[in-house]
């Protein structure tokens, strides 16, 4: 927890409520935007293989990702550990893997709540759910109101399958009869290290391209994928056209189509398909906006445009889906 004190965080370990300062994190008239999440399935695969340092981090990601496409920084995060029996080790893992997604975030993990309850979970485990408070200047918010036809979308890579759509992966993997022990059939290490992948965290970046007065609005890319992410950004009366040519997916994506016979458009709806978070910006922003988030390490491509849907039926429309993998 100390190793992810910030400006407004100084809270020591073991009192009843985590205290957090916006005058001394900088803020004149915030508001305040909060998110919670879980890590999902994804649990399983940590549970099977015995890792348990990655998904810590998955949990601060799903949080503070969802937080930055509103423009609001991160500020602080809890978390909730709930188990039959308490391991200690596997407990310290992961608790060392939501301070390092703290520190990524720039947040301060300020408290949170490790529950044993047995009886309620089988031998070993466990669950986690995290919260986190983030801020922005009362006219600073991102809604998207702002987005009109033209403005260009811009995809953001992600490292993996990140953390939603794994009671599907487990199912192809049963299927197939897979351990996840074996050698990953898309990449190196085995399957279940290849799987815990974290989520990539695009804190840094976003915030970098909202304070540059790039960005018209962010969707950060979770359950429901890249057909019903976007539209919670678009204003009434407006889509998007992506061509799924002009970016590149990790080979995962192509291993699940093949290995469970994944129809192109469930794919695009349950998984990110390669695209962790998309901005929209305006055409005159794109080359500048590209500039910076490159230099803030992001892999990003130009992936569609912002186009006209006065019906408001297929807000997304993707074209070449099937040649992330096929191609």
């Amino acid at each position: 927890m100390r190793s992810t004190n910030r400006a407004g965080a100084d809270t020591e370990i073991g009192g009843f409520g985590g205290l957090f300062d916006l005058a001394a994190a900088g803020f004149n008239d915030p508001v305040l935007v909060a998110a919670t999440d879980g890590v999902g399935t994804k649990l399983k695969i940590a549970l099977e293989t015995g890792r348990h340092d990655t998904v810590g981090i998955d949990l601060v990601a799903m949080c503070v990702n969802d937080l930055v496409v509103q423009g609001a920084e991160p500020l602080f995060f809890l978390d909730y550990f709930a188990t039959g029996k308490l391991d200690p080790a596997a407990a310290e893992e992961v608790v060392a893997g939501i301070a390092a997604g703290c520190r990524d975030a720039g947040c301060a993990l300020i408290g949170g709540e490790t529950a044993e309850m047995p009886g309620m979970y089988a031998p070993g485990d466990y669950d986690l759910a995290g919260f986190s408070v983030g801020a922005a200047e009362r006219g600073a918010i991102l809604t998207g109101a702002g987005i009109s036809a033209g403005d260009v979308v811009l995809g953001m890579a992600s490292s993996g399958v990140h953390s939603n759509g794994f009671s599907l992966v487990r199912k192809i993997i049963a299927d197939q009869g897979l351990s996840l022990a074996e050698n990953s059939p898309f990449g190196a290490g085995t399957l279940g290290e290849a799987l815990l992948e974290p989520t990539r965290i695009y804190v840094r970046s976003c915030l970098s391209l909202h304070r540059a007065g790039l960005a018209k609005g962010f969707a950060h890319i979770t359950g429901g994928g890249l057909y019903e992410n976007i539209p919670r950004i678009l204003p009434d009366g407006l889509g998007v056209s992506l061509d799924a040519t002009h970016w590149k997916a990790p080979p995962v994506f192509g291993w699940l189509a093949d290995a469970g016979d994944v129809p192109a458009y469930d794919m695009g709806l349950t998984f990110n398909c390669g695209i962790g978070m998309i901005t929209v910006a305006a055409p005159e922003n794109r080359e500048a906006a590209i500039e910076l988030l490159s230099r803030d390490g992001e892999t990003v491509s130009v992936i569609g445009e912002v186009t006209e849907s006065p019906d408001g039926a297929d807000r997304v429309r993707i074209a070449n889906l099937d040649e992330l993998w096929n191609g």
